[in-house]
């Protein structure tokens, strides 16, 4: 059976922290005191940080929580009548149903490209808005694969190309 000797370890010398070539790429201080403590700030990475109280980010948050109750209530259209909602005045009421599938389809990417960075959701934002809209956003996208995937499971399809003419009462010539 070998022995093996354990002996003290030998201090290595290294420069003082101040005078370290790395001190001048880092805001680092050592601070003198009967304990020293070592003191380093990081800065914000501006490209993956977003102000909370910017008006961009009160806008997304504001249009996330419009554009989800749009969508519910288009779900719930298509769900009982087999159609989406109407044109509307214009387009109007299309367009915006359009838009609002957009809109939520962006927050959640957004969303998930947060979370791969930065290990976490969107900011809470002003308010609270920004991160109830993300929440919205997500409850919205599983009414939206319950449906379609209901919609598809009964039909065999999604939508017709056009509407037939029992959704608005009238057909649509291009």
């Amino acid at each position: 059976m070998a022995m093996a000797s354990l002996s003290p370890l030998r201090p290595i010398l290294r420069p003082p922290l101040n005078q370290h070539p790395l001190n001048r790429l880092y805001s680092c201080s050592l601070h003198h005191s009967p304990r020293p403590s070592l003191l380093c700030k990081a800065k914000e990475d501006p490209t993956t940080s977003t102000s909370s109280s910017s008006p961009l980010s009160l806008g997304i948050a504001v249009s996330g929580l419009v554009a989800s109750p749009v969508i519910a209530f288009s779900l719930y259209t298509l769900k009982t009548t087999g159609c989406g909602l109407p044109p509307g005045p214009g387009g109007s009421i299309g367009a915006l149903e359009g838009v609002s599938y957009l809109i939520v389809a962006g927050i959640v990417v957004w969303s998930i490209v947060t979370k791969v960075r930065t290990g976490s959701g969107l900011p809470a934002g002003p308010f609270g808005l920004l991160g109830a809209a993300e929440g919205l956003a997500y409850l919205t996208l599983v009414g939206i694969v319950v449906v379609f995937g209901l919609q598809i499971y009964e039909t065999r399809s999604l939508l017709d190309p056009l509407p037939p003419e029992q959704c608005f009462g009238y057909e649509l010539y291009y």
